[in-house]
């Protein structure tokens, strides 16, 4: 798992937003010339490029969870996952972390730290602080598609954290089991919150901070509500731990409106399109549209839910030669997913469609329903997590109340699937807490009939047959063939202690 910092801070010219590219300059011979204010860009841009890239995304976990299905080259949906795909994505996420690991350490280094302060960049502390919590959402976001993995922490020299060693390189770091992970990322995240909240009346990075503005303040809450998220994984493997870290977060401060949402908000310019529209427009395909699944769901056809939900018109678009909304069934093989053509099924919306999407690493709605859920299921915080969802998404005061009067009481399956809805284009999100909780329930499994009905003149019934896997939904995808061959002794070592490299291996954090 050898990566060259060099190579990355020389790219991240090439990379940043056109509106945060400001006579930068760039010598891959020194990288301590390189501004934070530009590697922390760069680094925002590259996270959210492979959490939401059409590999692991689009063609993963926004399949796997059922929102999208393909029109055509359907294998994915079926479980066929190139192993390119694993490479694309491991590889791509641990630039991410040695640009944010240069941040720290041109943050920390007595010869560069005061000049890493310059023209407004911020405190010492507070860089470190947020490039914390960003390292945090990066290795969630490798653990959980995964499981065991290289990691590093900043507050922890644990010896089984040895990812972003440099000097010397190494090449060869030992994979750290979940448990730890996720122990140290909630306690990383305690501490740079508090960090943040010390100094929440400062800014940071300003403009180069494409999530936040250079707010400290919301980076503090950004930091307790993952704690929400990633201390309700450990509810069932760790409660102390859970309540220690779900309680002190609530206390020091979560998100309270959609004010506080974290996003990454694209540009209209190329090549800085979101990532649903590079892969569809700029590439002139429309390989996904809307699964049966889901648009059945919002069309209040399932009974889990018998109520049209007012954020149809956004998540979806009608089926052209249609004019209402039609999903299309989830997992075909190539020749029946050839029998709908894109204009008679719905493709996504217009609105997450957009060049200038602005993708979401955690919103106000996730936090209240993840309060909901502590608070054993309560009414008030899972319609304030509707409410907040509708909200942010444009819907009419008049649809707001109409649905939420349309509800079901609260409890475990209405509250997750409320929750699915909510988390729509946050693949890896929804896709962990299915794994977790194993909601939504409707989710189409192997021999399940997705279609029936009459095509060209006749009555045909179509199932859902998976190429790989066990049946269900994957539990994971396979490690980089990279990292069986560079790092093969620790590679095996992981496999010892988690299970065989197939994507039916469940993860020990998701494991009941």
């Amino acid at each position: 798992m050898k990566i060259n910092k060099l190579y990355i801070l020389g790219l991240f010219a090439s990379i940043l937003l056109s509106s945060c590219v400001d006579n930068i300059n760039e010598d891959p011979n020194r990288p301590t010339s390189v501004p934070t204010t530009s590697l922390i860009t760069s680094a925002e841009k590259s996270l959210v490029d492979n959490l939401r890239n059409e590999s692991v995304s689009l063609r993963g976990s926004m399949l796997f969870v059922q929102y999208f299905a393909q029109n055509t080259y359907t294998t994915q949906s079926r479980y066929d996952i190139p192993f390119s795909y694993s490479d694309d994505y491991w590889k791509g996420l641990y630039k991410t972390l040695n640009n944010l690991e240069e941040v720290i350490k041109l943050n920390t280094d007595p010869v560069t730290k005061d000049v890493a302060t310059a023209n407004g960049a911020g405190r010492n502390a507070t860089q470190i602080a947020i490039s914390r919590v960003l390292k945090s959402y990066a290795f969630y976001a490798l653990t959980d598609v995964f499981g065991n993995i290289p990691y590093e922490s900043y507050g922890n020299k644990d010896t089984d954290f040895q990812a972003l060693q440099h000097e010397p390189e190494n090449i060869t770091p030992v994979y750290a089991s979940q448990e730890k992970i996720y122990t140290d990322i909630l306690n990383e995240l305690k501490a740079a919150g508090d960090t943040l909240i010390k100094y929440q009346a400062e800014t940071t990075f300003g403009k180069s901070d494409i999530i936040y503005g250079g707010s400290n303040q919301k980076w503090a809450k950004f930091a307790n509500s993952l704690r929400l998220r990633f201390s309700t994984r450990l509810k069932d493997k760790n409660q102390a731990l859970y309540k220690e870290h779900f309680e002190d977060a609530q206390n020091k401060g979560v998100f309270t409106s959609n004010g506080d949402n974290a996003a990454f908000k694209y540009s209209v310019t190329s090549p800085n399109e979101a990532p649903l529209y590079r892969a569809t427009v700029t590439a002139n395909r429309k390989d996904f549209a809307i699964s049966h699944v889901f648009a059945d769901l919002l069309q209040g056809k399932n009974a889990v839910l018998p109520a049209v939900d007012p954020r149809l018109p956004i998540y979806a678009l009608p089926a052209a030669t249609r004019g209402t909304y039609f999903g299309l069934p989830y997992g075909l093989a190539n020749d029946q997913a050839g029998k709908f053509a894109a204009t008679g099924v719905s493709l996504p919306g217009s609105v997450v469609n957009a060049a200038n999407y602005a993708e979401v690493l955690m919103e106000y709605a996730e936090v209240e329903f993840l309060i909901s859920e502590y608070n054993g299921w309560s009414q008030s915080n899972y319609e304030s997590g509707v409410r907040a969802s509708l909200e942010k998404w444009g819907v009419s005061a008049d649809n707001v109340t109409a649905y939420l009067a349309s509800l079901p009481a609260a409890n475990q399956k209405n509250v997750l699937t409320q929750k699915y809805i909510a988390l729509y284009m946050q693949g890896l999100e929804s896709w962990s807490e299915y794994r977790r909780t194993g909601y939504p329930d409707f989710l189409v499994k192997e021999g399940d009939i997705v279609f029936q009905g009459t095509i060209d003149g006749e009555e045909v019934t179509y199932r859902f047959e998976p190429l790989f896997g066990d049946g269900g939904i994957p539990s994971r995808l396979y490690y980089p063939t990279k990292e069986q061959n560079v790092n093969q002794a620790n590679y095996q070592q992981a496999l010892s202690a988690q299970g065989n490299d197939k994507i039916e291996t469940k993860l020990w954090v998701f494991k009941n």
